[in-house]
């Protein structure tokens, strides 16, 4: 923690150096996106380089060559980039290392300033985000104390003013579960920006296919990864080496590769520098390029390659505290998903409940599902469940009565936990230890023409839900600096650039996130109250305290910061329009609970247990939850019907329906929650 907080420290510091245009929120005025007047370079530096070389680039230039770029990855961030740097003109391939586009993964969360930069890269591209749209942050999103709800889903003391209210210190019959609430929706009024929510990530990820192969058809290569890189310098790009053997060549390599980055392993290396013996005895990099040099030869200071556990591609130490350059957070985390009707499913966007030394999270993401976390401060290699969030499989090592290991974890804790993990199949479930690195303010994000985004440079815990968001914003600030190059011999200061613009927002954005998860785990415990014993040490305390701080000053301005980057503008009325459109639809959806209850029926309850649930999506209507998936179709129908809007004393038979077609599939769920 020390580390973080003299980063940022450090961070702040070079802030106020800078010159304007180089900060975080400065702008400089660059040309619009326009797919009629694509980027060209050449000219500029002849006088930079031999006659030769500048001839050479020059001949490319009087031809209008557009500037080539290479993604390492296909992931969100990836799929921006590529789509915010071909409608600038750009052309753009990504290397993809799984053979085909598969639907699998779990929702991403969008703050209101990934929605802003999503309009600003393209309007279509937004139109559509907001068609598979859910919102969470129009709802009462907060933190409710674990151990104090009564089980009923309460919204009783939701309202901010409520659970502020003094009266609870006298009052025992006061609500006390909710401890304070977040104040998305003021924030994003405060810039006008459409409110937080969650999407599919295949749903996501289809659309930014679909945007890209509009303007370039084969723009990505599937099953053949960048396995590493060579700067060509002089303005000549980079060689790029790919899983195949094959080598392709690029005026710039952007490293979208994901925390586990091949493209990072190479430019940092684990490389740490130590006084040679004999001073006067030269020692040649096997690197050179990595000390932004081609041919230096070195006399008094050699480099020396750390620990495997360095930057080698997923290189773990023996106690596993570091993996290729990352630091072990601290906590893993448990998630799984659930299709289950609560008291306040409609009326809440995601929940966390605090209590000793852990945290739960349960969000609504849409289509009558809801997705939970459980935070844990356990010693990294914890294994209990299957790692990846989707991609993995169970072993005979793991756990097998995963949910009742995760239900022991919250013994003592309120109904309202043990409900949704009683209700959540095992096979949903899965466990990721989190790691994170520290922010890179004293090397750049950048080697010649290659350059770090999202997490494959600054990894962040998941407590504010910006790691996709950052990735977004990396994607368009790259590609307005880019669209600044006229030369290829300007493109590294333009990657140095674009380092100093966005290094002290993302080391300020990864500083609060690791600081949420710190504070909950080690400062925050069930909050002091003076009409039981649950919370009596120190922790509680400092926990009620903080009451009214985190309330009206700490919450209000971080949420502030996180909205301030809008390049979208104010959009006036339309977050309004927006949320009143999707409530709308939502309304037209709902009907009655099933079974004239808030929870499944048993028959329900027994047939999510026995399916697998990651893989797919699922429909939530009057009379039935249904599971789509390749397979069969499974549908539970419980006995109600309606007559003239209210559930009739006569049931009807259930209704048969036949399986979805493959379009139907592909189109998702239609009509549902």
């Amino acid at each position: 923690m020390l580390r973080v907080i003299l980063a940022l420290a450090l961070a702040l510091v070079v802030d106020g150096f800078a010159p304007l245009s180089l900060r975080s929120g400065g702008r400089r005025s660059l040309s619009p996106p326009a797919l009629a007047r694509p980027v060209v370079f050449g000219g500029g530096a002849a006088r930079r380089r031999s006659a030769a070389v500048s001839m050479e680039v020059v001949g490319e230039a009087a031809g209008g060559r557009p500037l080539k770029v290479a993604i390492a990855g296909g992931g969100v961030g990836g799929l921006t980039t590529a789509l915010c740097m071909l409608k600038a003109g750009f052309d753009v391939t990504i290397y993809e290392k799984t053979s085909a586009f598969a639907r699998f993964g779990g929702p991403i969360q969008f703050a209101s300033n990934a929605l802003s930069t999503l309009k600003a890269i393209d309007e279509g591209l937004f139109e559509r985000v907001m068609t598979n749209f859910t919102f969470t942050g129009t709802r009462a999103c907060g933190i409710k104390d674990g151990l104090r709800a009564d089980g009923t889903f309460s919204m009783a003391g939701s309202n901010p003013w409520t659970a502020m209210n003094p009266k609870y210190l006298v009052d025992p019959e006061a609500p006390a579960d909710w401890f304070v609430r977040f104040p998305l929706k003021a924030c994003a009024d405060l810039f006008g920006l459409p409110y937080t929510g969650v999407i599919n990530r295949p749903d996501l990820q289809e659309t930014l296919i679909d945007e890209c192969v509009k303007l370039k058809p084969d723009f990505i290569q599937n099953g053949n990864p960048v396995d590493g890189y060579e700067n060509l310098g002089d303005g000549l790009g980079v060689s790029i080496k790919l899983a195949d053997g094959t080598t392709e060549t690029a005026d710039v390599l952007v490293g979208s590769d994901g925390i586990w980055s091949s493209v990072r392993a190479q430019m940092y290396v684990g490389a740490e520098p130590y006084i040679a013996a004999t001073l006067e005895t030269p020692c040649r990099l096997k690197r050179p390029s990595l000390a932004h040099a081609h041919t230096h030869t070195l006399t008094r200071t050699c480099m020396r390659v750390s620990p495997r556990y360095g930057e080698e591609i997923k290189g773990t130490s023996p106690d596993k505290m570091k993996r290729q350059g990352c630091s072990y957070s601290g906590y893993t985390v448990f998630a799984g998903e659930t299709v289950l009707k609560t008291a306040d499913y409609y009326e809440t966007g995601y929940k966390v409940y605090i209590g000793p030394k852990r945290y739960f999270v349960t969000s609504d993401v849409g289509n009558g599902r809801v997705q939970w976390y459980a935070f844990f401060a356990l010693p990294p290699g914890t294994k209990r469940a299957p790692s990846g969030w989707g991609g993995s499989t169970r072993t005979e090592a793991e756990e097998d009565d995963l949910v009742g290991y995760i239900k022991s974890l919250h013994e003592g804790w309120t109904d309202e936990v043990h409900y949704v993990l009683d209700n959540t199949p095992e096979s949903s479930v899965e466990q990721r230890d989190l790691y994170d690195r520290v922010p890179e303010l004293l090397r750049s994000w950048s080697d010649g023409s290659v350059t770090l985004i999202g997490d494959a440079v600054h990894p962040m815990m998941p407590n504010l839900g910006q790691g996709g968001c950052q990735a977004i914003e990396d994607a368009y600030v790259l590609t307005e600096v880019l669209k600044g190059v006229n030369d290829t011999a300007a493109v590294p200061e333009a990657l140095s650039s674009f380092y100093r613009k966005r290094i002290v927002r993302t080391t300020i954005i990864q500083f609060l996130s690791r600081l949420a998860s710190d504070l909950i785990i080690n400062a925050f415990d069930t909050p002091w109250s003076p009409h039981d014993q649950k919370g009596t040490n120190w922790k509680s305390y400092l926990t009620f305290a903080w009451k009214p701080l985190l309330q009206y000053v700490i919450f209000p301005a971080q949420f502030a910061y996180l909205y301030s980057y809008y390049p979208s503008g104010s959009m006036g009325d339309l977050p309004a329009e927006l949320d009143a459109k999707w409530k709308k639809k939502v309304r037209l959806r709902v009907r009655v609970p099933i079974d004239g209850r808030h929870q499944p029926s048993p028959v329900l309850k027994q047939q999510m247990r026995n399916l697998p649930l990651r893989p797919t999506r699922y429909c939530h209507d009057t009379f039935s939850i249904s599971r789509i998936r390749s397979g069969p179709s499974h549908r539970w129908a419980p006995e109600r019907t309606r007559t003239s809007g209210r559930a009739s004393s006569t049931p009807r038979p259930k209704r048969r329906r036949s399986p979805p077609s493959p379009r139907a599939l592909g189109r998702g769920c239609k009509g549902v929650l």
